[in-house]
This record gives structure tokens, sequence and C-alpha cells, in this order.
């Protein structure tokens, strides 16, 4: 299967019976990335998580009291 970075326009080829391969076909809103550009943004997102003004806004659940 072939998939496109939307970052570089890289196409790369990942095998079509990989758990990856499904995702993308079943799951239209993921995206594939390249190695070089998840690897970058990652790095990005810990240099920004260090500095201390990275916060990852969680979903505030209630409590349903009828379910156990």
């Amino acid at each position: 299967m072939k998939v496109k970075c939307p970052i570089c326009d890289t196409i790369d080829d990942i095998r079509s019976d990989s758990p990856l391969a499904k995702k993308l076909r079943n799951r239209r809103k993921h995206l594939y990335l390249c190695p070089t550009c998840s690897e970058r943004i990652g790095e990005n997102t810990k240099k920004r998580h260090a500095t201390g003004n990275f916060r990852l806004y969680k979903e505030k659940k209630q409590d349903d009291p009828f379910i156990s």
C-alpha cells in the first residue's frame, strides 16, 4: 500500500496486511507520518513539554450515579 506523508509529501510503501495499513483504511481521520516527520514532531513536543508552558487538556468526565 502506498501512503503519503502530508507534511513533507514523501511517498512510502507499507505492507497491505500490516495493522497500520488497516487503521489507515478503516479510519479516515488517521494520517500517516513518515518516520522523519514523526521523530521531528516528537522531539519538538518534548522540548515544549520541558518548558512548562505545554498543557494537555483532558476531557472532564462527570460521574454518572446510575452506572456503578
